[in-house]
């Protein structure tokens, strides 16, 4: 004999689930959305817009976090972009790394998202020296080679964050290439 009712529960447990996990779903994308766009307004020097976009970023972090579901690779990679934009935002503004306290995320999120950030601190170093701003570019460079030592630190297993931590490196002797070729202008 079937017990229907033990089969019914099961169906609404089921259906509630993948109720959570569509609404993580939707969230993570407008996280990764709103991360693109700090981004973009950081590197056009839009802090006030970045600011509020960031507000709402928060925002819907928060929202995430209350849905329940962080089982996929979706909650990850959207906490990773936060944490990227976050910490962008803050070395340009502050020329300081926010503490991983402070935007709440594990420590894993952190790691992944500050290796995420090193792509973009080149790019702003670039675009500094592009304009005319060694200053800053040499502060990017000897900002990641700080973010780097530490990163040095830890015993990374094989896996995505050993991959990211590695690319690193490349980021940083883009810096160096970078760096140099500031001092010969000089």
């Amino acid at each position: 004999m079937i017990d229907s009712k033990d089969f019914s529960g099961m169906r609404k447990e089921m259906e509630a689930l993948d109720a959570k996990r569509e609404k993580s779903i939707a969230l993570s994308r407008e996280i990764i959305r709103l991360s693109k766009r700090v981004i973009y307004s950081v590197h056009r020097d839009g802090l006030k817009e970045a600011e509020k976009l960031l507000d709402e970023l928060k925002a819907s972090v928060k929202r995430l976090e209350s849905v329940g579901y962080t089982e996929e690779g979706h909650f990850r990679t959207a906490m990773q972009e936060y944490v990227e934009a976050a910490c962008l935002f803050s070395v340009v503004r502050e020329s300081a790394l926010p503490r991983r306290a402070s935007l709440g995320v594990c420590a894993e999120h952190y790691l992944l998202g500050i290796c995420d950030l090193s792509g973009e601190l080149v790019r702003r170093a670039i675009n500094a020296a592009t304009k005319g701003n060694s200053k800053e570019a040499l502060f990017i460079k000897g900002f990641l080679q700080e973010i780097y030592g530490e990163l040095l630190r830890f015993d990374y297993r094989n896996g995505e964050l050993r991959r990211k931590f590695d690319g690193i490196k490349y980021d940083l002797q883009k810096l160096e290439s970078l760096a140099f070729e500031l001092s010969r202008r000089k």
